[in-house]
């Protein structure tokens, strides 16, 4: 048996918290390390402890350090850790800036514990989870925004890591895309590693926003 999810609670809303503690620790793979009520609390947390959050569920508008800040310093301190932004914000700017910061995944707190479970699972099995609407914000803010960066050169990517990066982008696990391609899984690990060294990306989440800007994934939305 796998070992368990480990997971970081951070919300304002101790109510809100508590119940999605409750839920999560009714799952056998998922445990709650600990929680916290603002990012300050959640750093302290993370430097205190000797057991790391594998995720970290992540309230934006929080007091005393909101949860964009705290999941920049996160990524910086820390950058193994997962950010799944939890929120009652689902404007497309909100989303693109979790996005932008290192969130790889996003919820809005009116979700089902079904698709919070869901998305738990897929963030610790494959790196990052995007619903199909986090997917189109992306897609439509980088394209309302193209314009004014220009054109990015992708031709310093090979073929190969091009077809693995689309895979990527259609939410293959490595496993997965070593067997479309007939490839070892350390090889796509190797390509993959390639790919965020080359597009300066900080996670697979970066990877995804980046063949979407280059218009590399072709996403049927």
């Amino acid at each position: 048996m796998s070992a368990a999810i480990k997971i970081a609670l951070v919300d304002d809303e101790v109510l809100f918290r508590k119940g999605i503690s409750f839920l999560l620790q009714r799952e056998d793979n998922i445990d709650i390390i600990f929680e916290a009520s603002n990012g300050e609390e959640l750093l302290s947390n993370l430097n205190d402890s000797l057991i790391k959050p594998d995720i970290i569920m992540m309230d934006l508008k929080m007091p005393v350090l909101n949860g964009v800040e705290a999941t920049k310093i996160i990524r910086k301190l820390f950058p193994e850790i997962k950010i799944i932004a939890l929120t009652s914000y689902d404007t497309k700017s909100f989303i693109a800036n979790m996005i932008q910061v290192g969130a790889v995944a996003y919820l809005i707190k009116n979700t089902t514990p079904k698709d919070l479970i869901h998305t738990i699972n897929q963030v610790s099995k494959k790196g990052f989870y995007y619903s199909e609407n986090v997917l189109k914000t992306i897609q439509e803010t980088i394209i309302s925004t193209k314009n004014s960066k220009g054109n990015l050169e992708t031709s310093f990517l090979s073929p190969r890591e091009i077809e693995i990066l689309q895979l990527i982008c259609l939410q293959k696990t490595t496993t997965e895309i070593a067997e479309h391609l007939y490839l070892s899984p350390r090889t796509v690990e190797g390509h993959r590693n390639n790919l965020l060294l080359k597009t300066e990306s900080r996670n697979i989440a970066g990877l995804v926003v980046y063949a979407i800007q280059n218009e590399i994934a072709v996403l049927t939305l």
